[in-house]
């Protein structure tokens, strides 16, 4: 019977985090071709990213990191983080529309996948079925999260709190009975540690950290195990297990230096692209952060307008976790289902982010903390923004709340149970559980978003009988995401593309391109291999490309088209 309601728990866990993902990211399945959730930003720039992934691995698997962008730059996917773990998909389908379609679909499903991920993680180490539910959607839907509806890399965290459940689930292990060697179960190790280095794969701005964790935990429990060795003259696990740990954590190991090695080879190609500590420091959140929500936020945004506005870089500083996230994980630290030594490490492990989230907004500077680690670990300095650590605040809140509830409701259940007469103590019963959904309804209530989802910019006809490679004029600010996803349509080679350092060849082209159309910016852009400049002459009105379109070519030995209000020259 037990085992008839655990595949049937999973069934609706399942289907329910699904619906749930579909109604709280509403209306980002409404128009799923044309529309972005977000801006038409960083969602277009990872909506390519996919799709190029996709089609090296079909093509060219061999100059994967060799995107289209970026021409004549080598590397070039390996400028930002990238989302490796998702390019598969992008094998399926092809053009901006079917780009589109699976980042909004993406978007939705990595929701669905954060819930069930805290819902294991929270079942597994000890809840009721409602204190997982709370944990779930507090841990998918925090407030916080609306302001990074475009940060495909930072709200794909759901390999997160699943790898943990299945890696805990393996060593039978929970934070209500503790550790029982009776359940130890190595193919669930195995597969945790799978699904961690899957989660390593969809970028490291989170994942670095995330790795760190996974370190710091297997110091700690290899301390325990030799301890315990010792005390009792007899291993704790079995070899099996052991195995199973040593094979997973090897492929998590060769993942993350995979990537990070990609990473290094980008700064030495690019030494531009080192990031100084003076980035942390502008993006380090002050205290009050943690209690102001983003303004699509449906709850909260409004609400908070005013000292959102005294942030300097609200998306980034907006890092509310939920009201009630905070008060059931408070809640949790006094009772709890969960044993009072765990609940006091949980509760050290937020004070240790909180502190580190800061960065350098602490009384000593974040050094020792955030600035420290960034001075001494490898890859630490790259992560400029200490605010998403709010990761793990919320995910260790949401442990204690699940552990609050759990309380509760087993409380609830101990004390009233059907009433055989009396219509009084019916009113009760049911009044008792329904008064249990109360926290389930705040922080779904907590979740609901109103993110704007403007539609993309159409793709122009001319890049389609543009030679390539190509320029696309003007070369700067956030319409360069736009350009990428445009060439999603046949992938053809552009020098646009935008990350947060100017790359050497992109450099070089776009400073030869600001005298276009003349003899020496033609010879130039054709020494670079440059076949075509596509123009965008509603775009350049206050760029550095202004007036262009009204410059003669005669003599220069070039043709220029409009196509469709588009300027087309072809360099020949």
């Amino acid at each position: 019977m037990r085992r008839v309601w655990a595949r049937r728990e999973w069934i609706l866990v399942v289907l329910g985090s699904l619906a749930l993902a579909a109604a709280l990211t509403w209306p980002t399945l409404r128009h799923p071709l044309s529309t972005v959730p977000g801006d038409i930003g960083d969602p277009a720039m990872f909506a390519w990213q996919i799709a190029w992934g996709g089609h090296a691995l079909l093509h060219n698997p061999l100059h994967f990191w060799d995107s289209n962008t970026f021409y004549p730059d080598p590397h070039s996917l390996a400028f930002t983080d990238t989302v490796l773990g998702y390019m598969p998909l992008g094998m399926i389908g092809s053009g901006m529309e079917a780009a589109l379609l699976r980042y909004n679909l993406l978007y939705v499903l990595l929701h669905a996948l954060a819930f069930v991920g805290a819902y294991a993680l929270t079942r597994q180490l000890g809840s009721h079925p409602l204190g997982a539910a709370v944990a779930g959607v507090a841990w998918a839907f925090a407030p916080w999260r609306l302001a990074h509806v475009g940060h495909l890399n930072v709200i794909s965290t759901g390999g997160i709190a699943l790898s943990l459940a299945m890696i805990a689930r393996g060593h039978g292990w929970s934070l209500r009975r503790g550790h029982r060697p009776d359940r130890h179960r190595p193919g669930w190790a195995l597969a945790g540690w799978l699904v961690a280095a899957w989660q390593i794969s969809l970028g490291l701005a989170i994942g670095l950290v995330f790795a760190y964790v996974m370190i710091a935990l297997c110091l700690v429990v290899a301390g325990w195990y030799g301890w315990t060795w010792w005390r009792r003259g007899r291993p704790v696990f079995g070899r099996r297990l052991l195995v199973a740990d040593l094979a997973g954590g090897l492929v998590f190991g060769a993942v993350t230096v995979y990537i990070g090695l990609a990473f290094s080879r980008v700064v030495e190609l690019n030494p531009q692209a080192d990031r100084g500590l003076n980035w942390t420091e502008a993006y380090s959140p002050p205290w009050r952060g943690f209690f102001i929500a983003p303004d699509s936020s449906w709850l909260w945004g409004d609400r908070h307008a005013a000292v959102r506005a005294e942030l300097s870089w609200p998306p980034e500083m907006a890092l509310l976790a939920g009201v009630t996230l905070i008060a059931l994980g408070t809640a949790g630290v006094f009772f709890s289902v969960f044993r009072l030594r765990h609940r006091v490490l949980l509760a050290i492990g937020v004070a240790v982010a909180v502190v580190l989230a800061l960065g350098s907004n602490l009384p000593w500077h974040g050094d020792p903390g955030y600035l420290t680690f960034s001075k001494h670990l490898p890859g630490w300095a790259a992560l400029r923004t200490p605010g998403r650590l709010q990761i793990w605040i919320t995910l260790l809140l949401a442990i204690l709340a699940a552990g609050a509830v759990s309380a509760l409701a087993l409380a609830v259940r101990g004390v009233s149970s059907w009433p055989k007469a009396g219509a009084l103590a019916r009113a009760k019963f049911v009044a008792l559980r329904l008064g249990l959904l109360i926290p389930l309804l705040l922080v779904t209530v907590e979740g609901v978003n109103k993110t704007d989802h403007p539609e993309v910019l159409k793709y122009p006809a001319a890049m389609a009988v543009a030679p390539e490679p190509m320029l696309i004029l003007p070369s700067d600010g956030s319409l360069e995401m736009s350009m990428m996803l445009w060439s999603t349509n046949g992938f053809p080679r552009i020098t646009n593309g935008i990350v947060t350092f100017v790359p050497t060849g992109q450099d070089r082209v776009r400073a030869a391109s600001k005298t276009f159309p003349d003899a020496p910016s033609i010879a130039a852009l054709r020494a670079d291999g440059i076949k075509s400049v596509l123009v965008l002459p509603e775009w350049l009105p206050g760029s550095p490309w202004e007036g262009m379109a009204n410059r003669p070519i005669d003599g220069l030995g070039i043709t220029r088209e409009d196509i469709d209000g588009r300027i087309l020259y072809r360099l020949g």
